[in-house]
């Protein structure tokens, strides 16, 4: 154990451990209290205890007796106190109590200590081997043989954030007693120490009223509230440490050994019109977007800009990288007029733009807006006048010297979070970090094979492989499949790169999770302040978080959006829905009704998810079904 300002210890028998850590701390400005459920004349009939509990005052510690640790908060003498470290050894029920008894022991005792938990306090529970039902028990118990410590645990909303093996020799003069209440000790030689900190609350998605200008008007919509979460991160700012931020440096860096890169620094909006997605034709299928309908105009509102919100917040979702270039006109109109046709080719929404020139969408990719931003270049560029032979001749010197990397001359990007209406599965993102590149070549030289085996060196070390395919590669991996892709036009003159820095960001940090990289908890961010290099392995701070299957039946009418469930399961569950799957389906033949069945599985490793947290999402799912899908809950 570290030494801590203040230390309380619960359910002491013979007070020998207590005694013990005051003198392993007597030198530091750690003080104790040990605290135990007996009568002080019960107490002191344990061998030893008496001149244990004068070490404890000897050392400037306080010793309180009849305290119930599964009622800390009803003790007087620790009325206003708190405590940065609260230890339990070894607790049980006594006698012959079954292991639901001491669960019970558990919960209600977590329940109560976080009453009197400093805000970064740390509860420690040393359980003998086997007993807390984790994967750290070898060999581990059967499940509903075990005292699952870290479900007990999430009941008061604490996390398991580390084991470690309970180290006796440490304290010279312990000796544990107590078993089947009598002065007999527990096996505590493979004994695990339990250390649980305080996970995040859970917050409530909001519906967010957005400002921003589209085409050159000014529009007002609101973000759905299963997607707040998503916007205004900042992410790839300058000075961001997230993970998506790296794998974007590391990549673009590694693809800069070889190419003049250059990324947008200009804020763009995440609203489409169905008009830009069509003309671009991006690849994306419009089952799976978010299609928004535009507030009426108030300007007058609180209504947040994207631009206003950036900026209030310092940065925008790209930047210039070290090695960024000048992107001439000449290499702009070759972006632009030749990579319209790879766009093109990698098309799969059928809109008319003009019967939907009135609706909008969020933006389900950058392509898009990579077209409007080569535009806005090449005006700037053509309106620079007499400097532009200037520009042009440097220009031709940076084609010259980059002529040689296997015909492909320069790299334009930029990079923003997108968002696919997609249902909730293991790998399914309703919102990630994409990074598009574009890129020009000379029409004799292969630049999908130049590029590609570039990003293959960059990442095949961390699972990702290049298949081939019509006009371009699929960049895959294990488990999480499709990450990203290459695509050139027709006549190959101009190549495109998507990648989903999101999935990257899992597989260069062995992430458990994706949505991990979507937490607001400080000791996520923490573990990337030193920017570390790919490869190294993420050290998760929730040990074996708990799985919970709930299933849900409904009746609906004739017509059934199954997007829409996955949008509402998203919102109840706050994102702890980890996985939704159809088990049963039934049409009546007479009512035009159908019935239908799905499995819910809540998982978190960002948060404490407890059997009784889960439920109560799963009943307010069931009230939000009813109320906004009008289904008939069975």
């Amino acid at each position: 154990m570290s030494p801590s300002r203040s230390i309380l210890l619960v359910g002491e028998g013979n007070f020998s451990f207590s005694a013990s850590a005051s003198q392993l701390y007597s030198e530091s400005e750690t003080s104790i209290t040990a605290t135990c459920l007996q009568h002080q004349e019960e107490a002191l009939r344990h061998e030893g205890a008496a001149s244990n509990i004068q070490t404890i005052k000897d050392s400037g510690g306080t010793v309180l007796f009849e305290v119930d640790c599964t009622k800390l908060e009803e003790c007087a003498s620790l009325q206003g106190r708190v405590f940065d470290r609260v230890v339990f050894n070894f607790p049980h029920c006594g006698r012959k109590s079954g292991v639901k008894k001491n669960r019970e022991l558990l919960k209600n005792f977590f329940l109560s200590c976080v009453q009197v938990l400093a805000e970064d306090g740390e509860v420690h529970v040393s359980l003998c081997n086997g007993q807390g039902g984790t994967p750290a028990d070898q060999p581990k118990r059967e499940w509903h043989n075990s005292w699952q410590v870290a479900a007990m645990a999430a009941e008061a909303h604490l996390i398991l954030s580390a084991v470690h093996p309970f180290e006796s020799e440490r304290y010279h003069n312990y000796k544990c007693t107590g078993y089947r209440s009598q002065d007999k000790g527990f096996h505590v030689e493979k004994g695990l120490l339990h250390v649980f900190s305080r996970g995040l609350p859970y917050t409530s998605g909001q519906t967010l009223k957005v400002e921003e200008a589209v085409e050159g008007e000014k529009v007002q919509y609101n973000i759905p509230a299963e997607l707040s979460d998503f916007i205004f991160r900042r992410f790839l700012c300058p000075d961001s440490v997230h993970p998506v931020k790296l794998v974007q440096d590391f990549v673009l860096e590694g693809l800069a050994e070889k190419w003049l890169v250059s990324m947008t620094t200009e804020t763009i909006p995440y609203l489409l019109t169905a008009k830009q997605l069509q003309t671009c034709c991006c690849d994306s299928d419009g089952t799976h977007c978010y299609w928004i309908h535009l507030l009426e105009k108030d300007f007058s509102s609180d209504a947040q800009t994207s631009t206003e919100r950036e900026e209030d917040q310092g940065c925008a979702d790209a930047r210039e990288t070290p090695s960024a270039s000048c992107v001439t006109s000449e290499k702009v109109d070759r972006m632009r007029s030749k990579g319209v046709e790879c766009l093109r080719s990698a098309c799969s929404i059928d809109v008319d733009p003009e019967g939907e020139s009135g609706l909008y969408l969020l933006r389900p990719s950058l392509l898009p807006q990579m077209e409007e931003l080569l535009t806005k270049k090449e005006k700037l560029i053509d309106n620079a006048g007499s400097n532009e032979e200037n520009n042009e001749s440097e220009g031709n010197r940076k084609d010259e010297a980059s002529e040689g990397c296997n015909g492909v001359t320069s790299l334009f990007g930029v990079s923003g979070v997108v968002f696919r209406n997609v249902p909730i599965s293991l790998w399914s993102l309703p919102a990630y970090h994409e990074l598009l590149l574009r890129g020009v070549s000379t029409p004799e030289k292969d630049p999908v094979k130049s590029l590609g085996h570039k990003l293959e060196t960059l990442l095949a070390p961390y699972g990702v492989s290049l298949v081939a395919e019509q006009g371009g590669l699929r960049l895959m991996a294990q488990p999480m499949g499709l990450v990203g892709k290459l695509f050139a036009s027709d006549n190959n003159v101009s190549i495109t790169v998507s990648l989903n820095l999101d999935l990257l960001a899992v597989l260069l940090f062995s992430l458990p999770d994706w949505r991990l990289l979507w937490s607001h908890d400080p000791r996520f961010l923490k573990q990337f302040s030193l920017r570390p290099s790919p490869g190294t392995p993420f050290g998760p701070f929730s040990l074996f978080p708990e799985h919970f299957s709930f299933d849900i039946s409904f009746w609906t009418g004739p017509i059934w959006e199954e997007k829409k469930f996955h949008a509402v399961v998203r919102e109840a569950s706050r994102g702890t829905v980890e996985q939704v799957k159809l088990i049963d389906m039934f049409s009546h033949p007479d009512l035009s009704q159908t019935s239908y069945c799905y499995r819910l599985i809540y998982h978190s490793h960002t948060h404490a998810l407890s059997h009784t947290q889960a439920l109560q999402f799963h009943q307010h799912l069931e009230s939000l079904l009813s109320s906004r899908l009008q289904v008939t809950i069975r």
